[in-house]
């Protein structure tokens, strides 16, 4: 089988959809020997800010010399892309052959896409022998795929109402599913969150005799600057390549682990850890310029937090533009009323899309919830040649590409065949 058959054979997984709980997982981990548990692993969950904290954390073990594996999802391009130690991405090989082998395993017991993903990550990362790994949850934490785990640390970026028809209506509910990843005397880390999820987080380091880090209370913010203190350094020039203050957060709190975790005061390898992090992990979709003059801007904001993250960061740029204009598509589970009621107010045109994803919301359910709001918005069948016509107009215009990650991906995917 080579690579491209696997991959038909990878994505046709995609038809069970997502499946909650870990007897699936387990048995194929039993079965490949329990990768797993042979690895040193960071283990990340959070509604917003679990990608850029994990590839912080990832890029600053890199830069004290660590061989690190690092797990995402999804995609923008390659699915290889998922997989990745020292920022080099899993071969084409060992994705062919690790499907060949396990085919009838896979087939037997109707493995679903991410359960076969998250095997091969871990079967990976144990074969070529990283120091640590870098784990993102899928879909919240309790039953996720994932959670197998019995983690160095644990790291909670944020918390928000998402996936609520399968995590929970609540922020404790939803707390509660993130906070599973949490095992018996676990170190864990927590970014800014609401008083009700930080409650919960507390609560479950109590009963697993857990160490509990927030990040609260080692940064200082004032005059737009964060500064971060702990025992072991004090970082206060956050020279960052990401724009945003939510990302010197991210950033915070990938440090915060490492100096906790390591006991370190490496201040200058910590830095270049955040300097670095594009390169070191090829961070895509945060803020991203993707063309200049016009400005076509792509950023992975999908729920109402990050795009009031995203908004924060728009609102410096917004005065400069003669025309400001939104290409839009989401997955169905998003709280698209709030979104769209959000962006309207800063765009003098509204373009919706559509995903390739059975997830993803058609344009005409797009277009009925936008005519609640009486917000008009135009729908385009073809994004990708939209945003290749927007760069012949005028260079004083700028086009801003936000929502799903599989919508930055199909993007970029064509727009790179071209």
């Amino acid at each position: 089988m080579n690579v491209d058959k696997a991959l038909e054979k990878l994505f046709s997984l995609h038809t069970f959809g997502i499946k909650l709980g870990l007897e699936n997982i387990t048995n194929f981990l039993d079965f490949l020997d329990n990768p797993q548990k042979k690895l040193k692993v960071f283990h990340i969950a959070g509604s917003n800010g679990k990608g850029s904290t994990s590839s912080f954390l990832a890029s600053m073990l890199m830069e004290f010399k660590y061989k690190t594996g690092l797990y995402t999802s999804p995609h923008f391009i390659r699915f290889n892309e998922r997989i990745k130690t020292d920022n080099h991405q899993i071969p084409d090989d060992y994705v062919a052959d690790f499907i060949s082998n396990n085919v009838n395993f896979i087939d037997q017991n109707k493995l679903t896409f991410f359960e076969v993903t998250t095997a091969m990550a871990f079967q990976y990362f144990y074969e070529q022998n990283v120091d640590y790994a870098v784990i993102e949850t899928g879909l919240g934490g309790r039953l996720d795929a994932t959670n197998v785990l019995s983690p160095l640390a644990v790291i909670i970026t944020s918390i928000s109402l998402e996936h609520t028809n399968i995590l929970g209506t609540t922020l404790r509910e939803i707390a509660s599913e993130k906070a599973a990843i949490i095992k018996e005397g676990s170190h864990v880390f927590i970014g800014k969150l609401p008083v009700a999820a930080e409650e919960i987080i507390e609560q479950k380091c109590l009963q697993t005799g857990s160490s509990l880090y927030k990040i609260t209370d080692y940064v200082i913010e004032k005059n737009n600057l964060l500064e971060l203190y702990t025992e072991e350094l004090e970082l206060d020039d956050f020279k960052m390549p990401l724009r945003g203050n939510y990302q010197k957060y991210n950033a915070a709190l990938a440090a915060l682990a490492v100096t906790k975790i390591f006991e370190t005061d490496e201040i200058r390898t910590i830095s270049h850890g955040i300097m670095n992090v594009i390169k070191n992990t090829g961070l895509q979709g945060r803020y991203e310029l993707y063309w200049h003059k016009p400005d076509i801007i792509f950023d992975s904001a999908h729920n109402p937090e990050s795009i009031q993250n995203f908004l924060t960061e728009f609102k410096k740029d917004y005065a400069k533009y003669k025309k400001r204009v939104l290409l839009f598509g989401v997955m169905k589970d998003k709280s698209i009323k709030e979104i769209l009621s959000m962006l309207n107010i800063y765009f003098d045109e509204i373009h919706i899309t559509q995903i390739e994803n059975e997830r993803a919301c058609k344009i005409d359910e797009l277009q009925n919830i936008a005519g609640e709001l009486e917000i008009k918005v135009i729908a385009e069948f073809n994004p990708a040649e939209f945003v290749k016509r927007f760069k012949e107009q005028n260079q004083e215009n700028c086009l801003i590409v936000v929502g799903s990650m599989y919508l930055l991906g199909e993007i970029k995917t064509l727009l790179e065949k071209d």
